[in-house]
This record gives structure tokens, sequence and C-alpha cells, in this order.
């Protein structure tokens, strides 16, 4: 902790010794009998100057207190480790414990240390940027939040790239480096030193933390005999933000695919957030391993997708006004690419779709709005499927995201729970947090990622923004944009004469009773839309895990392998009779 220390001069009265040199009850006596009463007024206003200006130097330790904050953190960046001017977002982060380093304990939605943010544009090496009380953080407000006491701290910049769009807009976001959108481990990024400090909130406080380390990039796993990485150059999506962006995949080949060279495979797309482990985290000796190779299962071909967006470490596999043509790209550029260098079937009922959460939707989003090219998708626990339900706001009626009126009262409206129901995070709070991470939609986080997909380009070239992060105030035209285009329940709805032949048979959706984020109400309320159809029926299924189960709910189980195997009698009950009997099943 650094103070800055006024120097005593030893000889100055201090203020008990002047109170007694004014000799107050005598002054006041003569005052009222004497007619230079006006002039004593003058001389005790200066006193009284002279007075507080003591108690001031008597005090001893003072913080300074410059941009009018006395709880200060200077950071700056070493020109050694980045020559050249940063435009991004400074954080600080304060931890009472160190391992992990404080950086890595910020930016979750219910366990997160408090840290704060500021945007920065051009800061030159070894120039300061002061986070002070007046700048937002998360889960506290401010630094004059912060109990006195012992602190590990520590500094980290998120370094922007500067975007000119095919749009005509340029913005400036983060560059995904292969890691994810994960601020506090993107390659690149500069963090400093963890130091320890005791903070003050009587006296104040100023701390300086230099960032002179750099994140090393990520390291991809090597390629084996059942596991294939690739990455390749979107053109369409390089084409739209102006410099070269990347699709990448993660394949899964299954037993005997070298020994097999004549056979071709059904596949299966598994959809969710960015990772470069392989489906079920396969690994030899491992209890999927087991699984997967077992004698009688189905020979398949499974496949992760990577499609990080400057938004989100995921982009929902739509075209999207924020984030590009990433729909357009998936279909006609990383697909085309899997299936042209492993032997897939290239046929609709051999390509299946799953996920869950993100990829539920995103499952779920790609067998509605291309219902010709899969043969059906397993959908679990998905994100908003009805706009009415995004989470518990209606975003077409509500007025407020925040909060929502109960007669006299005015109720906080959740985010997350557990399974009994208790709130664990409002809407409020997990607004906050993504205020804190990022302006203009750029907290990398999951409101945001919402928003820049389904959302319009705003006047700035931002995403327009769905809700005011710190009122919760609804823009009533951006949610209309969102919905006639995005609400899945709604699009099945509007477009079921057309789509609705050729999705009969293909959509099973799974959600808990009690999803941590409420995903089920949206889910129930596809399922009803669904169930009234006609001309076809939708001949799906939903399934609805009960009693208490959560967000994650899988009545499969997790790396059984009996997805995998309803899948296969699926494809095998839809393949056309010149595939049967399909030559992938061997033992």
């Amino acid at each position: 902790m650094i103070y800055l220390r006024r120097k005593m001069n030893k000889k100055a009265p201090c203020a008990r010794g002047m109170i007694r040199s004014l000799g107050m009850k005598r002054k006041n006596d003569f005052l009222k009998r004497s007619k230079l009463k006006p002039f004593y007024l003058f001389s005790l206003s200066i006193l009284a100057f002279v007075f507080i200006t003591a108690l001031w130097f008597c005090a001893g330790e003072q913080p300074t207190e410059a941009n009018g904050s006395k709880f200060q953190i200077e950071i700056s960046f070493s020109g050694s480790v980045h020559p050249e001017p940063i435009t991004g977002r400074v954080f600080v982060m304060l931890s009472k414990e160190n391992r992990p380093e404080p950086r890595l304990q910020a930016g979750s939605w219910h366990r997160s240390c408090p840290f704060f943010g500021i945007d920065i544009e051009n800061l030159r090496p070894g120039e300061k940027v002061i986070i002070g009380e007046k700048i937002l953080g998360y889960p506290l407000r401010s630094l004059a939040d912060i109990p006195s006491g012992d602190y590990y701290l520590q500094a980290l910049v998120n370094i922007y790239t500067q975007f000119k769009r095919a749009d005509g807009h340029t913005i400036w976001a983060h560059m995904d480096q292969w890691e994810g959108q994960q601020f506090n481990r993107s390659p690149g990024n500069l963090y400093s030193e963890v130091k320890k400090v005791h903070l003050d909130q009587n006296r104040g406080y100023q701390v300086a933390l230099t960032m002179d380390k750099v994140i090393p990039p990520v390291e991809v796993p090597p390629d084996t005999q059942w596991v294939k990485r690739i990455k390749i150059k979107s053109q369409l999506l390089s084409e739209f933000w102006g410099r070269p962006i990347y699709l990448g995949a993660t394949i899964l080949l299954p037993k005997g695919y070298d020994t097999h060279p004549a056979v071709y495979y059904p596949v299966h797309y598994i959809q969710g957030h960015f990772s470069l482990r392989p489906p079920y985290g396969f690994k030899e000796d491992s209890g999927f391993y087991k699984v997967w190779t077992a004698e009688d299962f189905p020979r398949m071909i499974c496949v992760t997708f990577q499609h990080p967006t400057p938004f989100f470490d995921d982009s929902y596999a739509v075209n999207s006004a924020n984030c590009g043509p990433y729909g357009d790209a998936l279909l006609t550029e990383l697909i085309p690419y899997i299936e042209g260098h492993f032997r897939i079937i290239r046929q609709p009922y051999a390509r299946v779709l799953s996920g869950g959460s993100t990829g539920g939707w995103e499952s779920l989003a790609l067998q509605i709005f291309h219902p010709d090219f899969f043969g059906g998708t397993w959908s679990f626990y998905p994100d908003p499927v009805d706009f009415r339900y995004y989470g518990l706001v209606n975003i077409y009626e509500d007025e407020n995201a925040f909060t929502k009126p109960f007669g006299w009262l005015t109720l906080e409206r959740p985010l997350m729970r557990d399974v009994h129901g208790q709130v664990i995070v409002t809407m409020r709070q997990m607004s906050q947090l993504e205020a804190v991470l990022g302006s203009r939609g750029r907290s990398g986080q999951q409101l945001d990622a919402w928003q820049a997909v389904y959302g319009p380009v705003g006047k700035d070239g931002y995403p327009a923004p769905l809700w005011d992060k710190l009122t919760g105030k609804i823009n009533q035209e951006v949610a209309r944009y969102m919905g006639e285009r995005y609400d899945l329940r709604a699009y099945l709805e509007k477009n079921w004469a057309r789509i609705g032949p050729s999705l009969a048979g293909k959509i099973h959706v799974y959600c808990g009773d009690m999803d941590h984020f409420y995903l089920n109400e949206a889910v129930y309320e596809l399922e009803e839309f669904l169930e009234k159809t006609t001309n076809p029926y939708y001949g799906g299924s939903f399934e609805h895990g009960r009693p208490r189960q959560g967000h994650g709910w899988n009545p499969f189980g997790y790396g059984t392998g009996q997805l995998e195997r309803a899948m296969a009698d699926f494809i095998e009950q839809h393949s056309p009779a010149s595939a049967r009997p399909p030559t992938w099943r061997y033992k």
C-alpha cells in the first residue's frame, strides 16, 4: 500500500494549542460590546480557515485524491512486452487468495472475486490508467465497498483489434486467439505480478501495478489415430470482418476407420461452447474409449466445431447482422471441407445433431433453419427457444428486465437458481457483471452473446442493446427485431406449412424441470405448439427430467454411448433401401 505522506513542520502549532490561543469566550463577550464587530467576524473567518488547515496537517498520513477518489489503483504496461499503444479494457482483480491467480478468479457469474474494468484507447507504454471508486465493479460496485484488509491484487488488459467491416462500420473488439474468448486466458493479453497490499477504507490508498507479462499462445493438442483437428480460413467471414477469420473442427474417428477404407460413416455434429477437447473427452483407456470401441457399438464419426466470434466463444451457427454469415460459413465452407476430407455419408439422413445449452439452441436452430440438410436433432436444455421466456423475461411485453411489478411489490427478476429454487444470480447482477467485463456488448458473456447474435447493429456499429445494463429498461424495437428472426417457436409457427414436412420426426428436446436458468419454461411453450401441429404432426419427442433436475440433465447420460446408439437406430430406420444393411455396423 502506498501513501503520500505530508511532512510536518515540528514548530507548527497543533489544533489544540490554536483553540486555546483564540480565547473564544472573552472574544465573544468583547464582540457583543464592540463597534468593530464586522472586523472581528472577518478575523474569525481567517482563523477558522487556519484552524481547519492545521487539523488537516495534524492528521498525518493521507493519500492523494486525484480524479476525485481517495481509492486509487494505477495501472500501466511495460514497453518491453508491448511497445505499441493499446486499445482495449483494463481490469484489476482483488482477492483474499492468491491461488489461482486473481485474474483467473474473476469473471464468473456467481463465484467471481471483486474486479473492476475500464476502457482504454491508444494507451502508451508507461502511461497510467487510474481505477478509482467511481469505476464500476462486480460483484461489489465500487472500491469504496471493499472492506479494509489484506488483499492480493493483479491487473490485466484485454487487447482489442480494429475491424473495418463490410457493412461500413469500424469497431474495436477482442480477436479470439483460439482460446474461446476467455479474456483472462487469451494469448497476447498482458497481466501483472500478483501484489499483496493492505487496503484501508478510512485512510484510502494508492497502489501501482505494472503489466509486464504476456499470456502465451494456445497449445493445440496433436492429432492421434483417433482424433484429428482442422482449421481453415473462412472466405465469407474474412470478407465481412475485414480480417482473416478461421473456423475449426475436432473429429473423432470410429474403430476400424483405417482398416475399412471402403466404408462411409454417418456423422454426429455436436454443438456447444468453444473447446479443443475431443468429443466426450475421448482418450485411450478412458471409460468412453471402452464404450466407443465396443464390438457392438455403431461406427460413426463425431465432430465438434470451433467458430468463435469477436463477441463470444461461439457464433450460434446462424447468420447475424453483428457477427456475420456464420451459418453460411458452416454449411458451405466448414462442413463441406470436413465431409470432403473424411469418409462421411453426404446425405441428410446420415447427418444428425446434438448439443446442450448454447449447443442445444444451435442444434435445434440448425435443424429448423436447414430442415433438408440434417436428418434429426437431439437438443438438450436449449437456450431460450421462445423469447416470451428469455429466462423469465418476456422481451415483447415487459418494460424492465430487472424487475417485475407485483401489486404493491416490485420483484427482482432472477437469472439463475439451484434445483431447490434458491436464487443465485439475478438479471440485474448478471447485467452488472457484463457491464464490467466490457462496454458496447463486448463482455464475451451470455446476455451480450444473445444480443450480438439476435439483435440489430446499433448506430455506432456495435450491437444495439436489448436493455440498459444499469437500469434494465428494455428496447422494444430491438426485441421485435430479435423475435422476428431468431425466436424458434415463433419461426416454426409462422413457417410450419412450408418447413413442417421436412421436420416431421426430426425434433427431440430434453430439459430438466428445475433448469438453473429457467430454460424449461420456453421448452414448455415450444412443446405446446408442436403438439398442436397438423399437416404434418411434428412426430418428434419431448422429455422432462423430474424431480429437481437442473441445467445439464441428460437422460442418456454423458459419454455412455446411449445417445449414439439411439441415433444409429434412427439413421438406419430412415436410410434409403440402397443403404441397407449399413456397412458401418461392423465389429
